[in-house]
């Protein structure tokens, strides 16, 4: 049986990435020696096209491996790991890659192309209260009512902290601006809003 019809049966004649059902193509997912169906997808032409041109990525297509990430089969993890690793940027891409479970095997094979090699293990991500991811321009609520040191007053609970800024050592701080004064916010104090 050749490579194309094991994925077509694999597949039920659909994408494994977004189940559309037009323009089909057998993808090699590199690093490949072998070209095996265990070492290939079937995707249509819109995701293959923004496999191999990353600039050309729409996220909310990508959407859909929301469902597809579970799959059993080691390429199409392979696969939904390499972009949701690229969007990661989008935010929503960053909660499915922290649920995501590989295999140490099929994580190296992942990573073999390059991807995620940006430290993304090691970056620091600030989450909210509630454990929303924080960006760098921000508006956030405060959680609490917060006794600001050396500025002499209480910043309320319900207060809007906007702009803030994220404190790239530390994934429990955030700076912000609350009464005209530049305060340090622990993030388990504040909600995003």
């Amino acid at each position: 049986m050749s490579v194309e019809k094991e994925l077509l049966a694999r597949s039920e004649s659909k994408c494994e990435l977004c189940s559309a059902t037009n323009g089909l193509r057998v993808y090699e997912v590199p690093p490949t020696a072998e070209g095996t169906a265990e070492q290939s997808a079937l995707v249509c032409n819109t995701c293959l096209e923004q496999i191999e041109a990353p600039e050309k990525a729409d996220p909310n297509h990508w959407r859909c491996l929301n469902d597809s990430m579970w799959s059993q089969v080691p390429a199409i993890q392979v696969i939904a790991w390499r972009m949701l690793t690229r969007l990661q940027g989008e935010g929503w891409p960053s909660d499915l890659l922290d649920i995501l479970y590989l295999e140490q095997e099929t994580l190296a094979w992942a990573k073999a192309t390059g991807e995620g090699n940006d430290s993304t293990e090691d970056a620091i991500v600030h989450k909210d209260s509630n454990g929303a991811t924080l960006q760098a321009g921000d508006t956030v609520v405060l959680v609490k009512d917060l006794n600001v040191k050396g500025a002499n007053f209480t910043a309320k609970r319900g207060t809007a902290v906007r702009n803030i800024s994220l404190t790239h050592d530390n994934a429990e701080h955030i700076e912000g601006r609350v009464n005209g004064q530049h305060i340090v916010i622990l993030t388990k104090f504040v909600k995003k809003s």
